[in-house]
């Protein structure tokens, strides 16, 4: 039986899966931060970006995957998150996108596809709109390009897990082991007013795209991702029957084939 973890209480238990021992890591200064990244295999690129107030690791049931499947996998720590730091600024999506083409030309990467889940997603998406020829194509998980494309918050059991394995891991791995909450704020505040790309800014994107959301999405108006999927130029539209905002980690092999089917398609 494949492995289900809709609740994310395995996910409490044991954590996620650790990455493999990576061909290549170190740091990138950019901007006032040391960006740090792993490279995982060989192969047609593929650049994981976690989501807000994660880490690279959050992609552990992916990697492994993507590898086996014949595609070099680089994963990277957002600024402030993980084992990268930040200085003072105010995050945006725009720097953070900066930060990924740092790591690019660190590792001589002309072009890559992007696998962005929640702020990743909008960080590779700003990426596709600054400099399309650095993008192969977009696998765009489960975010909003505007703020008319979040609900309400509500609390659930599930939210209260993952955020618990973000500080434990946020502990482990940063710097400043004791600023989670200061960087939760920080994002928070970016995602209060961005991204905020218009139909037109969308209708100029032209590189393929993959707009995936769970339908029990815990975030994003199911809608909204309809919408994105319309405006684009190039992309396809696509819901994970029931699961929500954390299908990587509640059904791996779901999430990964839809990955592997576009990266398929994108690559050849």
């Amino acid at each position: 039986m494949a492995f289900r973890d809709v609740d994310l209480t395995y996910l409490e238990k044991h954590g996620i899966p650790p990455l493999p021992g990576p061909d290549d890591q170190g740091f990138v200064e950019n901007q006032g931060a040391r960006i740090w990244y792993a490279s995982h295999g060989s192969g047609p690129p593929v650049l994981l970006l976690h989501g807000g107030i994660g880490n690279s690791g959050n992609w552990g049931y992916q990697v492994p995957a993507i590898v086996a499947s014949g595609y070099r996998a680089i994963v990277i720590d957002s600024r402030g998150h993980g084992r990268s730091t930040r200085d003072g600024r105010a995050y945006s999506y725009q720097l953070m996108a900066a930060d990924t083409r740092a790591v690019m030309d660190r590792l001589q990467i002309e072009n890559a596809a992007i696998v962005g889940w929640s702020d990743g997603a909008d960080t590779g998406l700003i990426l596709a709109q600054e400099t399309p020829e650095r993008v192969a194509g977009l696998f765009f998980f489960a975010c909003n390009v505007d703020n008319s494309g979040t609900k309400p918050f509500e609390f659930t059991p599930v939210i209260g897990r993952i955020w618990q394995q973000h500080q434990k891991d946020y502990a482990r791995l940063s710097a400043t082991p004791r600023d989670f909450e200061a960087l939760s704020g920080a994002v928070e505040v970016m995602q209060g007013t961005q991204p905020n790309l218009s139909a037109s800014d969308l209708a100029a994107i032209c590189v393929p795209v993959a707009v995936v959301l769970g339908e029990h999405d815990e975030f994003i108006k199911p809608d909204h991702i309809a919408y994105l999927a319309a405006t684009l130029p190039d992309a396809t539209h696509q819901v994970l029957t029931g699961l929500s905002h954390f299908a990587p980690l509640q059904a791996p092999d779901i999430f990964n084939n839809e990955v592997l089917a576009f990266l398929k398609r994108i690559f050849g």
